[in-house]
């Protein structure tokens, strides 16, 4: 939003904006970019669901060293290590695939996904520490901290050639790891990425946000539990999230939400995802970039994705229209096919 444009917001909605923790979905609205081919709302099969996930479930202990980026009392780091859980799928006979899930989520958040790339690539989608089965670090959660654990992650599971893929607050985590180690990865892929909106909402509302969606957590689980079936209990649930709740199969929402919803990281990431910002040092990533949205995000504004492409000068935007917060399991289709595009036109770097 111009300047201009700023000064002449009506009082309503800055009296609005002021007390909640995102900005009201107002401002530029990107348009859709045709599909190329194929763009079925939900999939049309359903892989995952054939899939023994507990042959591909490991464990590692990350090690952590004494200091994040660097001399910032704020960056540093207690020495030591954290647990980290995670799926390790495919073969690694070209470039790894590391898919990170956002806020309230978990490994699973990338069900439609994985199957799909694990044909070509090895993919590795962890859970963060104090989401899914991660227990709490040792160290304070925030966004630099997340960033600096992808980094120590890939080393601690020999990865090399990577491509960073991140939802939500993984997209902010995998700007926030590129912007600071752009050598560890080949490619950066945003998927209605926090960090644009975020840089500049308040933390006083976002921190009551946080204690109240962890208050409400448990109730949810057991409404899911008992009865993820009923059409109305999947719209009230996931309207805000995704655009046709009744398109999408129970067991799905169910497997990619109820890991990450009410656990012990989720308001202590709430606190630092708001005000933290990486907008300016998102400029110096030189490293190739796919941003992927969907237009009727109703909980990362649309508009954002138009500010990431401006500040990410070697990236391409992508657009899908009728699609929520989540356009991999919404449109895996056709995320798959142009994620899978995206790697195979960018030229690999030699590795040493």
């Amino acid at each position: 939003m111009s300047a201009a444009a700023s000064a002449e917001k009506p009082r309503w909605r800055a009296s609005v904006e002021e007390f909640l923790p995102l900005p009201l979905p107002f401002g530029e609205l990107p348009e859709p970019t045709p599909a190329d081919g194929p763009d079925p709302y939900a999939s049309p099969d359903d892989e995952w669901l054939r899939i023994d996930w507990r042959e591909h479930l490991r464990t590692i202990e990350v090690p952590t060293g004494e200091d994040l980026y660097g001399p910032s009392p704020s960056a540093r780091r207690p020495s030591g290590s954290t647990e980290v859980c995670f799926v390790d799928c495919g073969t690694s006979t070209g470039l790894d695939l590391l898919f990170v899930h956002g806020l309230s989520g978990s490994w699973q958040n990338w069900l439609e996904n994985i199957p799909h790339f694990a044909r070509h690539h090895r993919v590795l989608a962890l859970d963060l520490p104090g989401f899914g089965a991660s227990p709490l670090p040792p160290w304070e959660i925030s966004i630099e901290r997340y960033g600096r654990l992808l980094l120590d992650f890939c080393t601690a599971v020999g990865v090399r050639d990577c491509a960073v893929i991140g939802n939500s607050m993984g997209g902010f985590i995998a700007a926030e790891a590129a912007s600071r180690d752009p050598e560890r990865f080949e490619q950066l892929v945003l998927v209605s990425a926090a960090g644009v909106s975020h840089a500049r909402a308040r933390r006083e509302p976002a921190e009551v946000v946080a204690r109240m969606g962890a208050a409400s957590a448990p109730l949810i689980l057991r409404i899911n539990n008992g009865a993820m079936r009923r059409p109305r209990v999947r719209w009230s649930a996931f309207r805000q999230l995704v655009h046709f709740p009744l398109r999408l199969r129970p067991e799905l929402l169910y497997e990619c939400f109820h890991n990450g919803a009410g656990k012990p990281g989720f308001p202590h990431a709430v606190r630092t995802l708001f005000g933290y910002d990486i907008l300016d040092q998102l400029e110096e990533v030189e490293v190739p970039a796919l941003i992927v949205w969907g237009r009727n995000d109703r909980i990362v504004p649309a508009a954002d994705a138009l500010e990431y492409g401006r500040r990410l000068h070697n990236s391409r935007t992508v657009i899908f229209d009728r699609t929520g917060h989540v356009p991999q399991l919404e449109r895996p289709v056709r995320f798959n096919r142009v994620l899978e595009r995206f790697l195979a036109d960018q030229p690999r770097s030699a590795s040493p």
